[in-house]
């Protein structure tokens, strides 16, 4: 990534948040293995102002789209707040194995984090797990894949690659939780849209949507998606 490729992702902003359709494959913090990562780039969206606007959530690094930034420290407070009270709405898109029987539906199953030594962490399905629910529908089926909207009302770590290996409908290109632990192909799950209030009272609530990318457009297509003059 360069600057100016992270300033022509800017979705939206205002005097207190820029909205950014984060790409797949770049974490958004440092990590052992992330030495390229989405805070390398802040700099270059101050767009004038003295602080760097910093993450008021995160998306997992293969996870593509919409991402919220605060531009100052009281934007942050505050969207911190809403994320804790629940007024973020947060829809996403994945192209899945298989599809539900069903065309809407509720995953209500609690998820737990896990570890053993040499492996890693993951995280599974566990009554003993915190509470972790998302609403899902069918938007369109293929050969053998489907094209679902997840509305997660909680905000667990993987919830949606879980939640989806659980309804029986795993995630196309996920490496952890899908059929094949060994795939090429990228993970085709996109933050397809985020709805906030306004900070400034007198506002509008904003509403953002990004593009799907590149690499899940053709499995999209295979599912029904009419291409780019689609508005939902």
């Amino acid at each position: 990534m360069t600057p100016d490729e992270i300033l022509s992702r800017v979705l939206y902003k205002d005097q207190d948040v820029i909205v950014l359709d984060k790409p797949p494959g770049l974490a958004v913090h440092a990590g052992p293995n992330s030495p390229d990562h989405l805070e390398l780039y802040l700099d270059a969206l101050r767009f004038g102002w003295a602080e760097m606007p910093k993450l008021a959530h995160r998306l997992d690094r293969d996870t593509s789209g919409c991402l919220i930034l605060g531009r100052h420290a009281k934007a942050i407070k505050r969207l911190g707040k809403m994320f804790e009270q629940r007024r973020v709405e947060k829809v996403y898109w994945s192209v899945s194995h298989n599809s539900p029987q069903a065309d809407s539906g509720t995953v209500d199953a609690p998820l737990l984090k896990v570890s053993a030594r040499g492996q890693g962490w993951r995280i599974k399905v566990d009554p003993t797990g915190q509470s972790s629910v998302t609403d899902w529908s069918v938007l369109g089926r293929g050969e053998g894949l489907s094209w679902i909207e997840w509305r997660p009302r909680t905000g667990r770590t993987h919830q949606i690659r879980i939640h989806a290996q659980h309804l029986g409908c795993p995630l196309l290109g996920d490496a952890y939780y899908g059929p094949d632990p060994e795939t090429r192909i990228r993970l085709h799950l996109l933050a397809r849209e985020v709805s906030f209030p306004a900070l400034a009272p007198s506002k509008e609530p904003i509403r953002v949507m990004a593009p799907p990318p590149a690499h899940m457009r053709e499995a999209l297509l295979a599912c029904g998606w009419p291409g780019d003059t689609a508005t939902s």
